[in-house]
């Protein structure tokens, strides 16, 4: 015990557990946005397509987390605008946008002079590098997405549930499902330092999958998600870092292996109460 809090002395760790932490309450209410929308592939293409733009800007000499910001928010309102069109089947152009978001990356990458030693964090992520002005930013972030949820949450589940609905009631569902596009993209690259593009699909929708077994009420899935995201998140960092493996890794496995324990105990639970009326 004396050693977990040993570590809290040093400044890096600290930062990684607010970033934890920040992050988990934002994958939180963004995640149950993706699935009760039923969203979760778009956002794997949105997620993927954000290497190419980590890609150009290793190229350009640019922060990578811009380039990634930049064309993550392109495809995003990029499917929006396509799935609204109909000009193209939707899960084509995730596909396209998907695979063509990593093959620039790679491109771009490869195209690039000398060594690229900060690639690996951004694929499979790099918490406890931190630092305070990625916090900073990530506050300012959480606090304003928190603010757009507080005053627009129920604009929000009804255009997530039924924009046919919405509509009817004068809710602007264009305008509501772009700025949940944007507000999805930049979720996705803040969270990348966490647990890395690869994983960070995981983060928006394993904890919402763990609360949805308990409640399927948009308002109460939130504060659930976010329970058991901040609890896998620091378990898998604490764990991550006394026996030295990749952060983002050991996050997702501790979300899963949570979600397979409750999952477990609901099974349970339901069949001794079938048992129960059938004595009954």
């Amino acid at each position: 015990m004396s050693e977990v809090f040993s570590i809290l002395e040093y400044a890096f760790f600290r930062n990684a557990l607010a970033a934890a932490l920040l992050t988990s309450l934002l994958a939180a209410m963004v995640g149950t946005y993706i699935v009760s929308r039923k969203i979760v592939f778009i956002t794997g293409g949105i997620t993927h397509a954000s290497f190419g733009g980590i890609g150009m800007a290793y190229f350009l000499g640019l922060n990578p987390l811009l380039g990634a910001a930049v064309f993550a928010v392109l495809s995003a309102t990029g499917i929006e605008w396509i799935s609204q069109k109909g000009k193209v089947r939707e899960d084509s152009a995730i596909a396209i946008l998907w695979s063509l978001g990593m093959a620039l990356g790679i491109i771009f990458v490869f195209m690039t002079p000398g060594y690229t030693p900060n690639l690996m964090s951004f694929l499979f992520g790099s918490i406890l590098s931190v630092g305070k002005a990625e916090l900073y930013f990530l506050l300012a972030f959480f606090v304003l997405t928190l603010a757009f949820f507080i005053i627009f949450i129920r604009p929000i589940v009804y255009t997530a549930f039924d924009p046919e609905f919405a509509r009817i009631m004068g809710i602007p569902v264009a305008f509501f499902r772009y700025t949940m596009s944007v507000i999805i993209a930049l979720s996705i690259v803040i969270s990348i330092r966490t647990v890395g593009i690869i994983l960070v699909l995981s983060l928006f929708t394993i904890p919402q999958i763990t609360a949805m077994l308990f409640t399927r009420d948009f308002a109460k899935i939130i504060p659930l998600a976010a329970l058991w995201g901040t609890l896998g998140s620091l378990a898998g960092l604490f764990f991550s870092y006394f026996f030295n493996i990749p952060s983002g890794a050991a996050i997702i496995f501790f979300l899963t292996l949570q979600f397979l324990i409750i999952k477990g105990f609901v099974m349970a639970r339901d069949f001794f109460r079938r048992d129960e009326r059938v004595l009954g």
